[in-house]
């Protein structure tokens, strides 16, 4: 059992992508747009929902094998990350029953973050198309520090910016990332099962604090 488990939680923290907000939609038509380019048929979202977390890299992976060209993935990542940033909050929305989650943490004057490893350029973007961008007290992008997740601090930067603790901050995600940067980080970790998990069941196996099947889960934690 984690040393601070006895003490209260007094900060949220989210990935982004699967976990905050379901941008698969609009990433696996970015993919698509790839395949489309070099002559291949398109992907639906049952076959690659469970890559959109890794983001452009872990989707042309997916697509196109680990034998890539530099220049190949040079090429196809800009088609990529063009078509996405120009399309990038068509269908993207906070997953269900998390825009109550927000309401409820922001009433009880309990303040919470983002942490994700996309870039700020997309980040940002998104964010202030869906009108999120003034509501989290941190926004850490991918690119924000020199480091990412599963480095630890891009976590210690949002809990600083928020003003608690490490140990009294949550910190919730849908890839093993997540999870060794929350724990590296000194918080707890929660393991969003809605989000963008492999069906092999992989994440039983990662060292979190536990497993929440849906956003309102979460609330059960600050108590």
């Amino acid at each position: 059992m984690p040393t601070n488990s006895f003490l209260p939680i007094k900060c949220i923290l989210f990935d982004l992508d699967g976990t905050l907000l379901d941008t698969a939609l609009d990433l696996l038509a970015a993919l698509n747009a790839v395949l489309l380019a070099e002559g291949r048929e398109p992907y639906t979202l049952a076959q690659a929902r469970h890559t959109v977390s890794h983001g452009s890299i872990g989707m042309l992976a997916l697509a196109f094998g680990l034998e890539q060209t530099e220049a190949d993935i040079a090429r196809r990542r800009k088609i990529f990350l063009d078509y996405y940033q120009a399309n990038i909050s068509r269908h993207s929305r906070l997953f269900e029953a998390m825009p109550d989650v927000l309401v409820r943490l922001e009433a009880d004057h309990i303040p919470w973050g983002i942490v994700t490893n996309k870039p700020e350029y997309l980040t940002f973007p998104l964010l202030e198309a869906l009108n999120l961008h003034t509501r989290p007290r941190s926004i850490i992008g991918g690119d924000t520090l020199e480091v990412a997740k599963p480095h630890p601090e891009p976590l210690l930067l949002a809990a600083e910016q928020c003003g608690i603790a490490p140990q009294q901050c949550l910190y919730i995600g849908d890839a093993e990332r997540d999870i060794v940067a929350g724990r590296n980080a000194g918080m707890r970790t929660l393991i969003a099962e809605w989000g963008y998990l492999h069906p092999n069941n992989e994440h039983l196996g990662w060292p979190a604090d536990g497993s929440i099947a849906n956003p309102t889960a979460i609330l059960d934690w600050l108590n």
